[in-house]
């Protein structure tokens, strides 16, 4: 299977874009950021990549752009949704699409399904990868762990397969957001990098 792709800043970078809340009013956000190394669900895409995005909200409904550099090219992501409260339950539901100008790799295109509750969440996806017209699932349950701390445990399904998990910390100094990440795939995975310590830099205005 060819590397499957998107930001360490797509889930964190891309995760507070999935779990939107419904906002009074419209409004426009912006992200620029860089990492030691580029992983997405447990697969390594590229050493040193540099990354923006921009995001919009409005009234729950959320759409924005993404895009990184990948080495052949550039990966671009669309994604778009509507997120909603209800009572302490947060739900989301989406499209993404990951897209490159390059070589790098085929489209995918997925739907999302996102739920939280309190310190928890849990990702669903399904995809297809135009590589080989694969069918593929995604997921994922997260928990924020207080203090910056944040944990992860995603695997794969239908055509694909794998799964990793991901202990990482974020801290934001002078409004800039430092973080790093320890990433532990699975022998499914690990054949594109296997285990690996990420840093990260990012600014959102």
């Amino acid at each position: 299977m060819k590397t499957i792709v998107s930001s360490l800043t797509a889930l964190a970078v891309f995760g507070s874009s999935l779990m939107a809340s419904s906002v009074a009013t419209a409004e426009m956000s912006y992200n620029v950021g860089y990492v030691s190394e580029y992983y997405y669900r447990g697969f390594f895409q590229k050493n040193s990549s540099a990354s923006a995005g921009a995001d919009y909200e409005s009234g729950g409904f959320y759409a924005g752009v993404w895009s990184a550099d990948v080495g052949d090219g550039l990966e671009v992501d669309g994604y778009f949704g509507y997120g909603a409260d209800v009572g302490d339950l947060s739900v989301s539901v989406g499209f993404t699409g990951y897209y490159y100008t390059g070589d790098f790799d085929d489209t995918y295109e997925e739907i999302n399904t996102n739920f939280g509750y309190g310190p928890v969440s849990l990702e669903y996806s399904a995809g297809t990868w135009d590589g080989d017209d694969s069918d593929y699932s995604f997921t994922a349950l997260s928990a924020d762990l207080g203090s910056g701390f944040s944990a992860t445990y995603g695997s794969f399904g239908q055509d694909f397969a794998g799964s990793y998990f991901e202990l990482g910390f974020g801290t934001t100094v002078s409004e800039i957001d430092l973080g790093v990440s320890l990433i532990f795939p699975d022998d499914d995975i690990a054949a594109s990098n296997g285990e690996a310590l990420v840093l990260s830099i990012g600014k959102s205005f």
